[in-house]
């Protein structure tokens, strides 16, 4: 989650941390002499798994919400259902806790944080694992500030400890967020914290919610710096909602922003865009299949984490075959890690494409007007370089006809057709 600040001025850490740049060898960014560890050598694609945060919030009241406080029995169960309903076999290996697992009173007599106890009764190292027994990684949440968004405590100045504890517990995934710090404390609690994480010998993925924070110019924010602090993925723009409105915007932001995103994206560091909505009832209704399909076909051609937030329990079949579509899912974890682009000018009807690791092309046709129409995608634009084609439709995960220059498809209202061209 993200609650904006007032943004200072880059011009401290520019004038502080300057220094000579290196090439950071095999990844599609320039990292600087930056304070923190440096890559951890993990996510080297996007990570894909299940969090709490959009589809239930912060309810800590289980006596009136039994089945959507945030509790172990939830995790439990979701963990649960990730290993038995086909999501960890498609490739969804991480639940994470969200905000408000915490005693909100403070930390331990040695300084330690700790679950509520009554919501979390046999604590977490016993609920970590609960998930690894079931091949599931452990995922949780903190903050860099002195209080998490939700008022629980922060890890601001207690980063060593935390690490520990979390490590401990066994943990393999921490979302680090950015509420009560401001932007020159960026500068050293996120490196603070990889340099803790990396210190305690675990692989620990590390999500960074530093941009989030830094306003909506994603060509002036410090990816090197990011990059440098150790993190794996990091919450770039604007928290996402359960409506189309809230998921257009965010196409809408990533288009405009996508060169840029672009260079800053490659293996081991991922824009994330946040959370997928397929399924998701938060708010009593659910986004539909063809609005899903267009989620998930941007989101893999940016090369960005699949975390879902959504109720596994009740998640309808049409939307669990989406979900777990393993040709899209292909495209969104291709090795190569070269983040899309929009390919189109922004409008109701765009093209955005990405090249794979085997020389073939995705291409995503979307479709954001309120009536069905024919998008065409030209070969030439989309940087495929031979003038016919072999056209895979992924989502119908069948071969159409060979195209020859252009491919051409009738895109439905608020909905996508994705196609890979390849020789």
């Amino acid at each position: 989650m993200v609650v904006l600040f007032v943004v200072l001025s880059l011009s401290y850490a520019e004038e502080r941390f300057a220094g000579p740049k290196r090439e950071n060898k095999g990844d599609n960014a320039i990292t600087p002499e930056w304070p923190g560890p440096g890559p951890n050598g993990l996510a080297r694609t996007p990570p894909m798994g299940w969090m709490s945060w959009e589809r239930f919030r912060c309810v800590t009241d289980c006596q009136r919400y039994p089945d959507a406080c945030i509790n172990e029995n939830l995790y439990k169960t979701m963990a649960d259902h990730i290993a038995s309903d086909g999501y960890l076999a498609a490739g969804y290996t991480t639940v994470s806790i969200d905000d408000c697992w915490e005693n909100h009173g403070g930390r331990d007599s040695q300084g330690r944080l700790y679950p509520d106890s009554e919501r979390f009764p046999s604590g977490l190292k016993a609920l970590g694992d609960h998930m690894h027994s079931k091949g599931i990684k452990f995922g949780i949440y903190s903050d860099c500030g002195t209080k998490t968004c939700g008022g629980y405590p922060g890890s601001l100045n207690y980063e060593k400890v935390d690490a520990k504890t979390f490590a401990e517990w066994g943990v393999d995934y921490l979302k680090y967020d950015g509420c009560y710090n401001n932007e020159k404390g960026f500068y050293s609690g996120y490196p603070d914290m990889g340099t803790a994480l990396q210190a305690t010998g675990r692989n620990i993925t590390y999500s960074c919610s530093w941009p989030a924070y830094l306003g909506s110019d994603e060509t002036s924010k410090p990816w090197d710096a990011m990059i440098a602090a150790g993190c794996n993925l990091w919450r770039n723009w604007d928290d996402i909602d359960n409506s189309w409105k809230s998921l257009a915007g965010i196409i809408n932001h990533w288009g405009d922003y996508s060169v840029a995103l672009q260079k800053a994206s490659g293996p081991g560091h991922w824009n994330d865009p946040d959370m997928i909505l397929c399924g998701d009832d938060h708010h009593g209704t659910l986004i539909s299949t063809d609005q899903c399909k267009c989620q998930m076909s941007i989101w893999s051609i940016m090369a960005a984490p699949l975390i879902m937030s959504n109720d596994l329990r009740t998640v309808p079949s049409a939307y669990k075959a989406i979900l777990q579509n393993k040709e899209v899912i292909a495209v969104d974890q291709d090795p190569k890690g070269l983040s899309g682009l929009r390919i189109s000018p922004k409008g109701d009807h765009e093209v955005w494409a990405r090249t794979l690791g085997d020389g073939s092309v995705a291409v995503a046709l979307l479709n954001k007007g309120s009536s069905s129409a024919p998008i065409t995608a030209k070969f030439s634009d989309v940087k495929f370089h031979f003038s016919k084609a072999k056209v895979r439709d992924l989502w119908a995960q069948k071969d159409l006809s060979p195209a020859s220059d252009f491919f051409t498809a009738t895109v439905p209202a608020e909905g996508v057709v994705m196609v890979k061209l390849s020789q």
